[in-house]
């Protein structure tokens, strides 16, 4: 695959070989996004799940300290004082059973993360397919299934993220902008990793964490030290 000058420039400082420890590793990978553009960058997790097994399928959700500088588009499926609480509480677009044809009909999806309340999973339910697929599916282990949608749409602007595992087993999740501080990556992936690390399911033997790389969206990977991060 034939890489731009830009990547093959950034690549030069990074040493495929090596395991870099968390905070070398997140100023290699500053110097690495180079695009025109404020790169996001995104930790790519390979972990010994095996998510075929419902006990072995890792989610759930994280506050950044320091959000994921993109600004969230939240939609909320709610009736009576809910919608108006979600409007207050700053939700992007609100409503309930009205949606569901302009979203399966009209294939609009401009939001970001789906909240509804618990009595408004049946209507959304019917939104399954086109939703799930997309990872924007409603789910109480992601804290967005809900009476409390204040405090979920407060969580989600302020920097929450989800994470789950794709069909290869690996996490993928970003954890800020290139424009970023050294200490504020280092920190939204610290928080990251230690809930990740909650997130063990007991029934795993073997090696948890396999590998952790970190890169920009444009640029080359650098991979860390697992046993140090995980320590």
């Amino acid at each position: 695959m034939k890489r731009g000058k830009r990547y093959s420039e950034a690549a030069k400082a990074i040493d495929r070989a090596a395991l870099y420890e968390k905070e070398e590793a997140v100023a290699l990978v500053k110097k690495a996004a180079v695009a025109k553009f404020d790169e996001t960058i995104e930790a790519h997790i390979r972990t010994g799940c095996d998510g075929r097994h419902a006990e072995q399928q890792i989610r759930g959700a994280v506050v950044l300290p320091h959000g994921t500088g993109k600004a969230v588009r939240v939609l909320v499926f709610a009736k009576g004082t809910k919608l108006d609480e979600a409007q207050a509480a700053g939700a992007d677009f609100v409503g309930g059973e009205e949606l569901i044809p302009k979203i399966q009909n009209e294939g609009w999806l401009d939001f970001d993360v789906v909240v509804a309340t618990p009595d408004m999973m049946g209507v959304v339910g019917r939104l399954g397919r086109v939703l799930g697929p997309k990872g924007l599916m409603p789910n109480p282990k992601a804290g967005t299934v809900t009476m409390d949608v204040t405090k979920a749409i407060n969580d989600i602007k302020a920097g929450k993220i989800e994470y789950r595992l794709d069909k290869s087993n690996i996490i993928h999740v970003p954890i800020g902008k290139a424009s970023f501080t050294e200490e504020q990556l280092a920190d939204n992936f610290q928080t990251l990793i230690d809930a990740i690390g909650k997130a063990k399911p007991s029934s795993l033997k073997g090696q948890y964490i396999k590998s952790i790389t970190l890169a920009p969206t444009m640029g080359p990977g650098v991979k860390l030290n697992v046993v140090k991060v995980m320590a």
